[in-house]
């Protein structure tokens, strides 16, 4: 069984939506379907769980840590 479905509306900017119309188009898939995605992605983003978000927190917190280790083997 699909997962559950919610309606909802919402507003946009004209410019914006008409791109993702032509995307969708393009694509041949529906505008509900790239929406899906853009969240996840955004959601997935924010809240560190993409490979990406992740390692970039790793770096900084290693550049934090080590940073006068780092300077003295710079030199």
């Amino acid at each position: 069984m699909g997962q559950a479905r919610e309606k909802f509306a919402t507003q946009m900017d004209a410019a914006l939506l008409a791109d993702l119309r032509e995307l969708a188009r393009t694509e041949g898939r529906q505008i509900q379907v790239l929406l899906e995605e853009a969240v996840a992605s955004l959601l997935a983003d924010r809240q560190g769980l993409s490979r990406a978000g992740r390692i970039k927190r790793l770096h900084e917190d290693a550049i934090a840590r080590y940073e006068t280790v780092f300077e003295k083997l710079a030199e």
